[in-house]
């Protein structure tokens, strides 16, 4: 197993098919800071516990200060991924998500990186122009502390013949 950090698969995501995820294969993208502010206005329209919008009452509560919502890590995460690993061209959508963790509480001020690791990789026996990637995120602080897990399956066409 190889790790890049920073660096992106061997194509660019506008020109990256299916062939391009390589089972073993690990990756470390992008650099997102969490404010407090983002955090709060956030919170405020999607997930508005007091701990995530009251950070005087949070302070108090069980996690010693304000906290991200999971949701919004999620989101983070999301965009990371999109932006570092999903193709632009051959991206054919998720089935789904396996084994979602938030393993540590995201703070204001940290700053998340994702690490992704190409578990399986296989043709479709159906449709042979697509294949589908089981991949591992793990969603990082500053401290390469991970903060969320999950493993995502989606489907990528294959590289066009000709």
């Amino acid at each position: 197993m190889s790790s890049v950090l920073g660096q992106d698969l061997p194509r660019p995501v506008e020109d990256r098919w299916f062939e391009a995820y390589l089972p073993g294969e690990t990756y470390e993208f992008g650099h997102a800071t969490m404010s407090e502010e983002e955090i709060v206005a956030f919170a405020t329209a999607y997930d508005p516990q007091r701990i995530h919008v009251d950070s005087e009452w949070a302070a108090t509560g069980p996690f010693g200060g304000l906290i991200a919502s999971g949701m919004q890590t999620m989101a983070v995460c999301m965009r990371l991924y999109v932006d570092h690993y999903i193709s632009q061209v051959a991206s054919l959508a998720s089935p789904g998500l396996d084994e979602l963790r938030f393993t540590k509480p995201v703070r204001p001020g940290d700053v998340l990186h994702i690490r992704v690791t190409v578990d399986s990789a296989r043709l479709s026996r159906s449709k042979p122009d697509r294949g589908l990637v089981h991949t591992s995120i793990d969603v990082r602080n500053q401290d390469d502390d991970p903060v969320l897990t999950f493993k995502a399956m989606n489907f990528f066409a294959t590289r066009p013949v000709g």
